[in-house]
């Protein structure tokens, strides 16, 4: 790969794009990333309710300091082929009413959604939602450092690969030198998954800060200076050393501040709302960016009523990011644009239906139903598309990102420890979810009749009355879930069937996919541990 790379560096800059294959940057198609630092607890996001070890008092206790997710007594979590029953039809959906406390039934006969992640419901019913759950790489590390890393250089346990995923695919969709954004993220530093030396990616700190001097352009000093640096770029210099590739990278800094100067990412310039009431209130904002803009709070007279929040106050900033990225996405020709979001890493007091989880859990929920609604509303031809809107909802694929799942038996700190297999989220118009096409059920992985690529790999239930070492639940080491699906047949999928890469580039993207007995297309007994996995899923 890294000879591959590097030849490609070596081919003059403006043919890089004719000579790359596939549909990078070329079909319309985009992809939004969110990684959820710290591992987000699977087990409690998207829930094997009808599993008896999950329901056992002893594992995961849904009283006093528990963390476990109690049952509806009022719903049958083993009918499927239906509908997530939270969310009811119409047009002014219910938030406050009942069943804010109990599971949430997914409807695939086997899986429960956390009741604080809600606002999935419509994205689910729709079909535009795919809920992938036991995924995890080969050798699964523990240490946040290092599992953040090899999921974001797609090279489990190989340090040695030290550019991204999202990096490498830009370079191949030979746009990464041509276009001055490819690949954009909004935190506090660029992650590694955007990392690479060949080419620049962009990374925002405070969206409302792009001016090359690190301040806001506004008064005749800084522009001064800006004109002095722009001048000094046009001086000759002998194309050796990269300089070339070094000058090309500055010009593409320049252009992108220019491009980001006229895209709106101030306060005032959050307009976006719903186009359905919820509560029987206006609708709301789509992008909380503060108490005034959270949910019903400050409608129909109320003033800052927190029972009307629909995200938590500490996710302010996650919605200034999401917001940028869309926007960005939008409004430019980013490929690829995402943030993080962090404090998943709750080995204490992590709380069940309501506490630190169920608040995490609550903006993500909020952020799928958000970004599917910016879309559809303000995307390209949606009901209200911003001027020369350049990406719609079918077109987008948002996709998370978590370094593991937590262990199956709470802790004695009311809180859950480091383990193995977790849960991604996928959303889109072109995902296959339940009722499109056939397909019965949007949960992937969490389902006693689990069989893809005609590998039967189905969730095994567990014996519950204290028996805590039977069953999925239990299947790594005893304590842990193990993993069905290795996180790059995911990203794999969505880089080649949605974005256009071609299975040459996606060997090169993903260099697991170019080792067979990695089994990540078509599934298998993975040769490196010995673990049979799904490969890709039909997701798209």
């Amino acid at each position: 790969m890294g000879v591959a790379l590097g030849t490609l560096v070596d081919v003059p800059l403006i043919v890089k794009r004719a000579l790359a294959e596939g549909n990078i940057g070329l079909n319309g198609k985009k992809l939004l990333f969110i990684f959820l630092r710290g591992a987000n607890d699977g087990l409690n996001s998207v829930i094997p309710i009808q599993d008896p070890s999950y329901q056992d008092q002893a594992i995961r206790p849904s009283t006093g300091s528990g963390i476990g997710i109690p049952l509806n007594s009022g719903v049958d979590y083993s009918v499927g082929n239906i509908n997530c029953d939270w969310f009811p039809s119409g047009s002014n959906p219910t938030f406050t009413g009942g069943g804010n406390d109990k599971a949430i039934r997914l409807g695939n006969g086997w899986a429960a959604l956390h009741p604080a992640m809600r606002f999935l419901a419509p994205v689910y019913n729709a079909g535009d939602l795919a809920l992938v759950h036991r995924v995890a790489y080969p050798n699964q590390s523990r240490s946040h450092f290092d599992s953040q890393y090899y999921w974001e250089n797609a090279a489990p346990n190989n340090k040695l690969v030290a550019d991204g995923i999202f990096y490498r695919a830009m370079v191949q969709s030979g746009l990464a030198n041509t276009n001055a954004l490819t690949g954009v993220s909004i935190q506090s530093a660029l992650p590694t998954s955007l990392q690479g030396s060949a080419a620049a990616m962009t990374n925002l700190v405070d969206p409302t800060r792009y001016n090359l001097l690190g301040i806001p352009n506004t008064t005749p000093g800084n522009v001064k200076a800006d004109n002095a640096i722009l001048s000094a770029d046009l001086d000759p210099f002998p194309t050796k050393l990269d300089r070339d590739l070094l000058n090309l990278q500055y010009k593409n800094l320049t252009d992108t501040l220019s491009i980001f100067a006229n895209i709106n990412f101030t306060e005032t310039g959050n307009t976006f709302v719903d186009n359905v009431s919820t509560d029987n209130d206006a609708p709301y904002y789509l992008f909380p960016t503060q108490n005034q803009k959270n949910g019903g709070a400050y409608m129909n007279g109320r003033t800052n009523d927190s029972t009307k929040y629909v995200v938590d106050t500490s996710a302010y900033s996650l919605f200034v990011n999401l917001k940028a990225a869309s926007l960005i996405l939008n409004s430019t020709q980013a490929i690829v644009a995402g943030t993080e979001y962090g404090s998943f890493d709750l080995h204490q007091t992590q709380g069940g239906v309501s506490g630190s989880h169920a608040k995490l859990l609550k903006s993500i929920g909020w952020a799928m139903y958000g970004l599917q609604k910016f879309f559809m509303i303000y995307g390209k031809g949606g009901t209200n598309p911003m001027p020369g809107a350049q990406v719609g909802w079918n077109d987008l694929v948002i996709v998370t990102l978590s370094e593991f799942g937590r262990t199956t038996v709470q802790n004695g700190s009311a809180g859950t420890d480091h383990a193995e297999a977790g849960v991604m989220f996928v959303a889109g118009g072109g995902v296959q979810g339940r009722s499109k096409n056939g397909v019965t059920s949007g949960v992937f992985g969490c389902s006693t009749g689990d069989s893809f690529n005609g590998h039967s790999i189905p969730w095994v239930p567990g014996a519950g009355g204290g028996n805590q070492t039977v069953g999925s639940m239990f299947a790594a080491s005893g304590r842990y879930l193990k993993r069905a699906v290795d996180y790059r047949s995911v990203l794999g999928k969505l880089i080649r069937d949605h974005l256009g890469a071609t299975q040459n580039q996606l060997n090169q993207i993903i260099p697991g996919y170019a080792n067979p007995g990695e089994c990540l297309l078509s599934g298998g007994t993975s040769s490196v541990d010995g673990t049979p996995i799904f490969g890709e899923l039909p997701l798209i």
